[in-house]
């Protein structure tokens, strides 16, 4: 595999198993990921924490098992913020997309085993084109495993904010009428969903950068300042590891555009 692009700021989190137990809860409050049992496992959470997202997804691999969530979510998040190549990024998440599903077989009510595939279907579908991807099949794919993994995780943050961005999309797309008739999206259900995620983890910052997203997609440029508050607010929350301070520097980076 081809070296990954470094987080930026590598050495600014420096986690290890002990201080990781003590910040599990609040960091994993978006995904409801449970602590691992396995020590293998949770030092592949320590790299991605500390944003050794390589690292983390190579040791995940080797862990196998539940380490599969962790090298899903460290590529994932690799893919998103820091593989700057169009063609490796869709790769990336294609591959995450199919580990999940075998993930899936494996550990049915694992919640993250469908968030990871409808995450990362989700992005590819954002990369080729959210149209072109409604004509594969995909977003009926991305919507089922993100309301399986609600229903088996129903405090899982960011499915709601997944599938709130689905309802969005897919509206914006292709217009509430299609949008609701094809493929189920309603503009009500992904308004409730981003405020569902909100109160279920009110502090994230990648879902008020999906809320203002989703909510000009949703309602128009009348929300625009709505939607600059809330990136705002996101772009002066206090990141606790590598990820948040991806969120945070991107919500930063778009209000200074």
């Amino acid at each position: 595999m081809a070296k990954w692009t470094a987080f930026p700021h590598a050495g600014d989190y420096t986690f290890d198993a002990a201080s990781l137990k003590k910040s599990w809860a609040r960091l994993h409050q978006g995904d409801c990921e449970p602590l691992p049992k396995d020590a293998d496992v949770l030092q592949a959470w320590v790299l991605f924490h500390n944003g050794d997202f390589q690292k983390a997804f190579d040791a995940g691999i080797k862990a196998g098992g539940d380490g599969i969530t962790v090298a899903n979510k460290a590529a994932s998040m690799y893919a998103t913020y820091l593989e700057t190549k169009e063609k490796t990024k869709l790769d990336l998440f294609m591959e995450v997309a199919a580990r999940a599903e075998a993930q899936q077989k494996d550990d049915p009510k694992n919640a993250n085993a469908w968030y990871w595939q409808a995450y990362a279907l989700g992005r590819y579908s954002q990369g080729i084109s959210v149209a072109k991807a409604l004509a594969q099949g995909l977003g009926t794919k991305v919507k089922n495993s993100l309301e399986q993994a609600i229903k088996l995780s129903p405090r899982h943050a960011d499915a709601h904010i997944a599938l709130a961005a689905f309802h969005a999309e897919v509206i914006d797309k292709v217009g509430s009428l299609i949008g609701g008739m094809t493929y189920g999206a309603k503009k009500d259900i992904g308004l409730t969903l981003y405020k569902d995620a909100l109160k279920l983890h009110p502090g994230s910052a990648i879902g008020m950068i999906e809320y203002a997203n989703g909510m000009v997609m949703l309602e128009g440029d009348k929300k625009m300042k709505e939607a600059t508050r809330l990136y705002e607010q996101a772009a002066a929350s206090k990141p606790l590891d590598a990820t948040e301070r991806l969120d945070v520097e991107m919500a930063k980076a778009e209000l200074e555009d």
